[in-house]
């Protein structure tokens, strides 16, 4: 662990990188991460989109982003050592920009703008003659292209965490990630209309986040692995925030993916250049040459891409009708073996040619367009043809492109047509790819550190969560403690009731009695016993009190920070989760992010601490040790979207609804007397609302999501889906009704409380 500054916090929060800093796994996470990189590209890249829970994915992230970056910088970034000039050994193709070519370390936004500039207009060229190719060709280029096309800017998903708030440069760059989100809207977003361009062009894909996807788009290993890298990005932004902002740069400002289909482009190249400038202003030389790292990593990665691109409309253009055919028999013969009963094709049983392993796709159709099937009938047409069509027994096994080959196939076939069949097998782009699972295979980074971590106090366990990128192997625990607080709130479910500030009482749900629930609460608990406080307490306890509100503060939203990510941005509810986060950052704008305010507010009161991400605050002693409990169940939630995604939207209900009345109200009242900032509570009084703000969304969320399991699960499902959401709700009551539970614990036996 490296030494930490014992200055106190003063925003802004200029930093352009995190203090360089080791990565702490468990032993078992290094098993499992062995097993995730030895499997085939297209498996790395599904286990990287779809687990953003396990220790295991962030390690096997952190040696693929060494493997890329070790091949385009002869200083890769790596922490606990000196950074060394030597490259590794390995088989990597050269990095594909000449000396000549390579910026300078002092290069400005404006010159890092020419040189991207100059790239891009290479690539249009290609580009260009890719958009004007015949419709099947075009079409096997633009499902190659999807796979990063709707990924690209996933590395921003999480940038914005505990760790790097209220960063200037951070909050720069989550204002674009909220207008590449279609601003809290995902049929507003960028994925999203890329999508409708794809279908505009007759290409249809499932969703990014579905198992078959890399499949339908006939992702070659090559463009797996350029995904994993940027998917390996997104799950350790803040440890590479120079690279980040090279890599977010050059993707957009090259605008492959614009060019491709005629788009106009969501970021602006001007945009992109004013957030580079400002980074350019808070780095120094060790950042400017990270940040250089990205950018040439990018920019090869896009050339090397387009230049497959090319490659493969040239193979595409070139493939016989035997080829064709070979590709579509290829990719149906495992689901088809057992399908065909008694049908013999070359004098063997179809079931028996369909089931070999070592089916060769020429030898089969030499065979075939000999068969009694081809043969002409007396309506013109063949058994086979008539098979395919409606009514026939192969009808809608093919699509209707696949049918089209088979029918001129067929036709060929008739008029006598025996050209020699050579299989032309797909290789484009094998030799790269190759190399680049190799690298990723024998990736070792030397600031890895194999670790278990014992029992942390609340203190080094905070510390841990929020620098949870460097402390993966903190997750079991977080896990654990997370399951065990949510299992234990429950008690509140029979005594919820008598709580001051929430009612976490159960009751069988239902719209109309969830909003029952909540303005019922807001009125009888939070507003009407309201009364302006006759007398205020003397400034120490004001003070002493705001500050054991401060450690919540300090992770204000971290509980929603990860959802909606790449792959969970299609319900309604996922764009609506992502917009209160959004609003609690202020969209990007620093002067109203909720980071910002609280340390303003503390500030007022002289109160001064370490940034919660350095190890300096582990011995601030404003902050009751008390305490932590409730940030720590927040961080420890947050690190679970998908585990826990019900009790994510309870606990957002509560603590929304919590802002609201009575305690708000006379904290105001007592910073006012003395002339504190009350700017923090203000902002939750005003966006927190019962009408419209976060209260109502949070309600509505709930909602929508338990309306989809409805549509989808049926209503037997609703009440077990709602129970989980409801136990989240109560693991908030948990932290704040103390009198509650005291009460409780002298009624029945002892609880074991972990607050």
């Amino acid at each position: 662990m490296t030494a930490a500054p014992t200055l106190a916090f003063e925003p802004p929060d200029t930093i352009a990188a995190l203090a360089l800093n080791t990565f702490e796994f468990s032993a078992v996470a290094r098993a499992e991460a062995d097993a995730i990189i030895a499997r085939p590209p297209d498996a790395l890249f599904q286990r990287l989109l779809r687990d953003q829970e396990s220790e295991a994915v962030l390690l096997a992230a952190r040696r693929v982003i060494d493997a890329f970056l070790r091949q385009h910088t002869p200083t890769p970034p790596t922490a606990g050592r000196p950074p060394d000039d030597r490259l590794p050994d390995n088989d990597l193709p050269p990095d594909d920009l000449p000396p000549d070519d390579r910026l300078p370390d002092d290069a400005s936004a404006d010159d890092i703008a020419a040189h991207v500039a100059k790239i891009r207009s290479d690539l249009a060229t290609t580009i260009g003659s890719l958009s004007r190719l015949e419709p099947d060709t075009r079409d096997a280029v633009v499902r190659q292209r999807a796979p990063l096309g709707l990924l690209g800017g996933c590395w921003l998903d999480v940038l914005s965490q505990p760790a790097t708030q209220p960063s200037v440069i951070v909050n720069r760059l989550y204002s674009q990630h909220f207008t590449q989100r279609g601003e809290g809207n995902p049929r507003r977003s960028l994925h999203y209309l890329r999508r409708r361009q794809m279908e505009a062009a007759g290409v249809y894909l499932p969703e990014i986040g579905a198992a078959d996807f890399l499949a339908r788009a006939d992702a070659r290993p090559l463009t797996a692995l350029h995904g994993s890298f940027y998917l390996a990005l997104s799950r350790l932004p803040a440890n590479f925030l120079p690279e980040l902002v090279g890599v977010h740069y050059v993707f957009h400002a090259l605008g492959v993916d614009d060019l491709l289909g005629g788009m106009a482009p969501m970021l602006p190249e001007p945009a992109l250049r004013d957030v580079l400038a400002a980074y350019l202003e808070l780095a120094g030389p060790a950042e400017r040459r990270r940040l250089h790292a990205g950018i040439r990593l990018a920019a090869a990665l896009e050339r090397e891409h387009v230049t497959m691109l090319a490659e493969l409309a040239s193979w595409h253009q070139g493939l016989s009708l035997e080829s064709k055919v070979a590709a579509i028999v290829a990719r149906h013969a495992p689901f088809a073996g057992g399908q065909h009963q008694d049908v013999r094709v070359g004098g063997r049983l179809l079931r028996d040619t369909f089931t070999d392993p070592g089916l060769d796709p020429a030898k089969f159709l030499t065979e075939f367009r000999e068969a009694g099937q081809l043969r002409r009938t007396r309506d013109g047409l063949s058994r086979f043809t008539k098979a395919i069509k409606f009514g026939g027994p192969m009808f809608g096994i093919f699509d209707e492109r696949e049918a089209a080959v088979f029918q001129a196939w067929v036709d060929s076939v008739q008029a006598g047509e025996r050209p020699e069949i050579v299989i032309s097998a797909n290789t484009v782009g094998a030799a790269q790819a190759a190399a680049r699972a190799s690298a990723i295979a024998r990736s070792a980074p030397d600031d890895v550190v194999i670790a278990e971590i014992g029992t942390p106090s609340d203190r080094e366990l905070f510390y841990r969560l929020v620098n949870i990128e460097n402390h993966a192997n903190t997750r079991p625990l977080a896990a654990e403690r997370a399951a065990r607080l949510f299992s234990e709130a429950e008690i509140l479910f029979s005594h919820g009731a008598g709580g001051r500030y929430t009612d976490a009482s159960y009751f069988d749900y239902s719209p109309d009695a969830l909003y029952e629930r909540s303005e019922r609460v807001y009125w009888e608990k939070l507003v009407r016993p309201y009364q302006p406080l006759a007398e205020i307490p003397d400034r120490d306890e004001v003070v002493f009190l705001q500050t054991t509100y401060a450690l919540g503060a300090l992770v204000d939203a971290a509980w929603i920070h990860r959802v909606a990510n790449l792959g969970r941005f299609e319900r309604r509810c996922d764009g609506a989760l992502f917009s209160i986060y959004a609003d609690e950052v202020g969209y990007g704008d620093l002067p109203k992010n909720h980071i910002t305010l609280i340390h303003r507010a503390l500030h007022s009161m002289n109160v001064r601490l370490p940034h919660i991400r350095e190890a300096a605050f582990m011995d601030q002693g404003d902050l009751p040790d008390e305490l932590y409990g409730f940030s720590l169940h927040q961080l420890c939630m947050a690190l679970f979207p998908d585990t826990y995604f019900n009790e994510i939207l309870g606990y957002n209900l509560a603590i929304e609804m919590f802002g609201l009345g009575e305690l708000r109200l006379h904290e105001i009242q007592k910073l006012r007397h003395y002339g504190f900032d009350d700017c923090y509570e203000q902002a939750h009084l005003t966006i927190d609302n019962i009408s419209a703000g976060h209260s109502k969304q949070a309600v509505d969320i709930i909602v929508s999501y338990l309306d989809e399991v409805s549509r989808t699960l049926g209503d037997a499902a609703v009440q077990r889906e709602w129970r989980r959401v409801w136990r989240g709700y109560a693991s908030l009551a948990y932290f704040v009704e103390h009198a509650l539970l005291k009460q409780i614990a002298t009624e029945q036996e002892p609880v074991d409380l972990v607050i």
